[in-house]
């Protein structure tokens, strides 16, 4: 099992922050292009679930698979986005997600009176205790298989 790529987005769809560990094909496009390709998914897979869903669904959209990868959500209730693509070994990680907001972004970016929430995020430190607490996960591993 491997984790991919994780997106962090904001509520108007601005790419904060994205990091990579065992990505084995690019997109062909630019970065940037390819937020607002994955940013435009989202939004349309989200709105699509929540109009044809037979039943109430409090939590929403929380992940999609296809037969290379699957892709995981978590929404906060500020709208910040927080998608994981990993392989399809791995079952639901919403609360490895809420994890990474709460504990991670929380607290060294929104507590961070240097940083901008509304802008890419360039701390440091961020970058590592998010890539220290991704290699940590036990669904990691090193070869992407």
């Amino acid at each position: 099992m491997t984790v991919h790529n994780l997106y962090i987005f904001d509520r108007n769809g601005v790419c904060l922050h994205y990091s990579e560990w065992n990505r084995k094909k690019q997109a062909g496009i630019s970065k940037e292009e390819e937020f607002k390709l994955m940013y435009g998914m989202l939004f349309s897979i989200r709105s699509f679930v929540n109009k044809l869903s037979p039943v109430d669904m409090k939590e929403g959209f929380l992940s999609f698979q296809t037969s290379k990868y699957k892709l995981h959500y978590y929404e906060t209730p500020t709208g910040l986005k927080v998608v994981m693509n990993t392989d399809l070994g791995v079952g639901s990680i919403r609360d490895v997600l809420h994890q990474i907001y709460s504990y991670i972004y929380v607290e060294y970016v929104v507590k961070n009176p240097l940083c901008n929430l509304n802008e890419t995020i360039q701390s440091e430190l961020f970058r590592s205790k998010l890539d220290t607490f991704v290699r940590g996960l036990p669904f990691f591993s090193a070869r992407a298989g």
